[in-house]
């Protein structure tokens, strides 16, 4: 995690306040996935019932209010899969219809708790999936990184409201599970502009 902390300071600071006597937790394992073969490892139809919302990005310089925000998409595992008992968790970060001068994001702060490793491809387990095939977005995950309690999911390249001419400016969807049900929180949102870290509503376990 250091070499996400020295690029994006403000992080360090958020970490300290969310958690501050966790021990580290490293670099998490990412695979990428297809849909709609991913939900099979909640429900044995391959099909979850999902429950979506979005916090709004409180970027300053977008020409239009709320056309930048975090989706949180959660759903539980149904009995008999791997996911039974489960609930899963999946976040998008959509900037499809904004437009203004730079302000770019590069990645968000989610005090998500312990995470449950689930056989998301191949069989083998993983701590988190990025679904690069049969859903939206075109932008990845770089790395996930938990320290304690809370995961920085840092994009594989800025994402700038200048890009809005692009009709697919949003990230793909990433998954994680959790043994705990959903509450809403405050998630941290990290990138170039001033402030260069703010808060968006979302949706994370109930640890």
């Amino acid at each position: 995690m250091r070499d996400v902390l020295n690029r994006w300071p403000a992080i360090a600071t958020a970490l300290v306040v969310a958690s501050p006597t966790a021990a580290l937790g490293g670099q998490l394992s990412v695979v990428t996935v297809a849909a709609p073969a991913i939900n099979c490892v909640f429900h044995a139809s391959c099909t979850v019932m999902v429950a979506d919302s979005v916090g709004q990005l409180p970027l300053s310089n977008l020409e239009t209010p709320n056309t930048a925000w975090l989706q949180s998409r959660t759903y539980t595992g149904a009995a008999g899969t791997p996911g039974a008992g489960k609930t899963g968790y999946e976040y998008r970060l959509d900037m499809t219809k904004a437009s203004g001068s730079l302000e770019c994001i590069g990645g968000i702060v989610i005090n998500f708790g312990p995470v449950t490793e689930l056989p998301y491809k191949n069989n083998m387990n993983a701590d988190v999936y990025v679904i690069t095939q049969g859903g939206l977005g075109t932008i990845g995950l770089a790395s996930a990184e938990q320290d304690g309690d809370v995961i920085v999911f840092t994009f594989e390249k800025l994402m700038c409201p200048e890009q809005s001419a692009n009709a697919a400016n949003t990230s793909f969807f990433f998954g994680i599970a959790s043994a705990h049900a959903p509450t809403t929180i405050s998630a941290g949102v990290f990138g170039t502009g001033a402030p260069p870290y703010f808060e968006v509503p979302a949706r994370a376990p109930a640890h």
